[in-house]
């Protein structure tokens, strides 16, 4: 590429979000360049996990659950294009709930307002369908049949490759903060490249933040978060994908994947971690992070109380102050975006989130006022879950 091109829109973050957006943005004609500066899918980004879950329940958040709903529609979709439609795993999402847990609640009920393929499965039914579990104070729980997992970071990789298919440009660079007053003409890299576009999105997680500080420095919360897996006993297949569906417990902030092939029992805390850099964070997972992970998964999965542990990864969140996703013009450039707060939720919606940007782009129609800047605080409330 030559030191400076221009384009009709430059997306920043290779990302769920940016690629989404840039393959939306390049079926429609646009020329787009998408902009990493480590790669889709690699190991720092929030994209960059073995797998994530992709649920139709969201409480009575009623939008997040009609965006699933397209984002399922739509990951098939290209996932069967490209030639690899196993990246998604139909393995069902087992919601566990309590008596009258709230959100589990208004989450059956959204379900059943929206028409989502869903059981109510009470306990006896569960210790018969899934007698590996140790249930504990579980009493009821919400079975989503045609939900699942997503192999994270390959799909990611997909979706920039078929948005380069398409005739997108993707360059690995380092994008420096802008400057500019009134609107954005371009942006500089580290080795010195200047991209000119027409408009632009920063989509670049919890790198949003250092991209443009004065907006977003205090609005954005990168988080640690952990993640283990456990090694499963040789020939038993009760804890794999094909016996055993993603579970959810909330009350607990914790949330697991079986073994999808081979790597191991999937386990992860929802809980916010501490604040960090994702340019130098350390991804080795904490001994606190693994105690407390050993205790729940030894109440919950007795066989695997002296599971090895096969595997680790350490990421992030990047997190709004309540959870909804922040898709706005920058307040000074109306020619920029800035689209992210995944926070902990939004890899599953990135098609959603895709088609969304686009048509904004497309018809400059004001967003969805929750997923506005003027919503984002800057102390965290989190509401979504």
């Amino acid at each position: 590429m030559p030191r400076s091109q221009e384009f009709d829109v430059a997306v920043v973050g290779a990302g769920v979000f940016g690629s989404w957006i840039a393959y939306q943005l390049q079926r429609a004609g646009r020329r787009v360049a998408l902009i990493d500066a480590y790669g889709p899918g690699n190991a720092r980004a929030s994209s960059g996990g073995q797998t994530r879950v992709i649920r139709m329940g969201y409480g009575d958040k009623e939008i997040y659950t009609r965006w699933s709903l397209r984002s399922l529609e739509l990951w098939k979709d290209v996932l069967r294009e490209a030639g690899r439609p196993a990246l998604f795993q139909r393995t069902g999402v087992l919601w566990m709930a309590r008596e009258l847990d709230s959100l589990t609640t208004k989450t059956i009920a959204t379900l059943e307002r929206l028409g989502v393929n869903h059981e109510r499965l009470e306990r006896t039914v569960l210790e018969a369908r899934w007698p590996q579990v140790g249930w504990g104070p579980i009493t009821w729980a919400i079975y989503e049949p045609e939900s699942g997992l997503l192999a994270a970071f390959l799909a990611v990789q997909t979706v920039a490759e078929m948005a380069r298919k398409a005739g997108a440009t993707y360059l690995e660079e380092s994008v420096l903060a802008p400057v500019a007053k009134g609107g954005l003409a371009a942006v500089t890299t580290r080795s010195g490249k200047t991209v000119s576009a027409k408009t632009f999105v920063f989509a670049a997680g919890p790198w949003l933040a250092k991209l443009v500080p004065e907006v977003l420095g205090d609005r954005i919360f990168p988080t640690r978060q952990e993640v283990l897996y456990f090694g499963v006993p040789p020939g038993d297949e009760r804890f794999s994908c094909l016996a055993l569906p993603i579970w959810v417990d909330f009350a607990e902030e914790i949330y697991g994947i079986p073994d999808f092939q081979g790597r191991g029992f999937k386990v992860a805390p929802d809980r916010h971690g501490p604040p960090v850099d994702p340019d130098s964070l350390e991804r080795v997972p904490s001994p606190e992070a693994v105690a407390r992970v050993r205790e729940f998964v030894g109440r919950r999965f007795p066989a695997l109380r002296e599971a090895p542990i096969v595997g680790s990864e350490v990421c992030q969140y990047e997190n709004t102050s309540n959870g909804d996703f922040l898709i706005d013009r920058h307040p000074e450039w109306e020619n920029a975006w800035l689209v992210g707060g995944g926070s902990g939720h939004g890899f599953k919606h990135g098609p959603a989130v895709g088609e969304y940007v686009a048509a904004r782009i497309a018809d400059g129609k004001p967003v969805e006022a929750k997923f506005s800047l003027a919503t984002k605080e800057r102390v965290q409330a989190r509401t979504v879950f």
